[in-house]
């Protein structure tokens, strides 16, 4: 049996990976700072189930104050580093500071303390390293140049992470995700917003024209891809973890509304600071090195979100 540590394990990500990991069969440590990004309430609901399993042992812990402490780290077969503030437009202004206090200080002592024990740590990075990428789809080669303050700390951190590495010998694995979607997204993230209008028939405010497309990736994708990358990543290797399924707002919208049987009240503002147009990721890597594929479309991934709300049943299924 493994053992592992999953930082960030109370998030929207975060939790699907320890569930996975236990169904496998695996011991989780899970760490987690429960800052104050979404309501705490959220984070404990996605953990109740791991909470119950005797193979679960949960520290509240700030990864920016101190390092792991060692008895999270005892008998651990390798670090899943997903602690993190996540959001573009919340890390502009007086935001920037909590994000380099849970990503970049963060990962630094996360990274000493894996090189310290000789432990791999699998780094969950984004897509917005990338900023307005000059190609579609977008290689790992790509010179990164990112537009927003929480992309810049993520580009930072992979940076740390490299140094680490050469000066410290540290084994670790960074995967770029692209827009990760599914039950318990996160509550500020699109689709969580739009199923959330479509349940109390409210407005819903779009930031820009609508026409802006994502590489959406299904979470269970993501933690394939992720469990993947800690058996089988080279290591000080970057990949893209990309779900294939490419849609605009707009789009995406119109699938919601269909399965729903709803009709949503999309009102169009200004575009937001640090929002790019478009993200579609090259995934030939992760493909041909892991032997990972996407295996959940959109229109899948999004009726899976609508019956994990309770209140809305996907047009062709019943209540059975």
């Amino acid at each position: 049996m493994s053992r592992y540590l999953v930082t960030g394990c109370a998030g929207f990500i975060g939790s699907t990976l320890v569930d996975a990991l236990l169904a496998d069969g695996c011991e989780v440590v899970g760490i987690d700072g429960f800052t104050d990004y979404y309501p705490r309430d959220r984070k404990d609901a996605a953990i109740a189930a791991a909470r119950s399993d005797p193979a679960f042992e949960l520290i509240e812990h700030d990864l920016g104050e101190a390092p792991p402490p060692p008895a999270a780290l005892e008998g651990v077969a390798g670090i899943f580093h997903l602690a993190a503030r996540p959001g573009v437009r919340a890390s502009w202004g007086a935001g920037f500071e909590p994000y380099l206090h849970d990503n970049a200080l963060a990962t630094h002592l996360v990274a000493e303390s894996a090189a310290d024990r000789g432990l791999r740590l699998v780094f969950a990075s984004s897509s917005s390293v990338y900023g307005d990428a000059l190609a579609h789809p977008t290689s790992e080669d790509a010179p990164p140049a990112p537009v927003s303050p929480y992309g810049v700390t993520k580009l930072t951190c992979e940076h740390l992470l490299g140094a680490h590495s050469r000066n410290f010998g540290l084994d670790y694995v960074a995967l770029r995700y692209f827009t990760v979607y599914g039950p318990r997204q996160r509550p500020d993230m699109a689709f969580a917003r739009i199923i959330e209008a479509l349940v109390a028939g409210s407005p819903f405010e779009v930031y820009g024209d609508g026409r802006q497309s994502r590489d959406f990736t299904f979470v269970q994708d993501a933690v394939a891809a992720t469990i993947a990358a800690m058996h089988k990543g080279a290591s000080a290797a970057t990949y893209n973890v990309g779900g294939g399924s490419e849609a605009t707002l707009r789009e995406s919208v119109a699938i919601l509304e269909e399965l729903s049987d709803r009709t949503l009240d999309v009102r169009y503002t200004k575009e937001a600071a640090g929002d790019v147009r478009r993200t579609l990721a090259d995934t030939r890597r992760i493909r041909g090195e892991l032997g990972w594929e996407p295996a959940v479309e959109l229109r899948a991934g999004l009726a899976s979100m609508l019956e994990a709300t309770g209140a809305i049943v996907p047009a062709g299924r019943d209540n059975g």
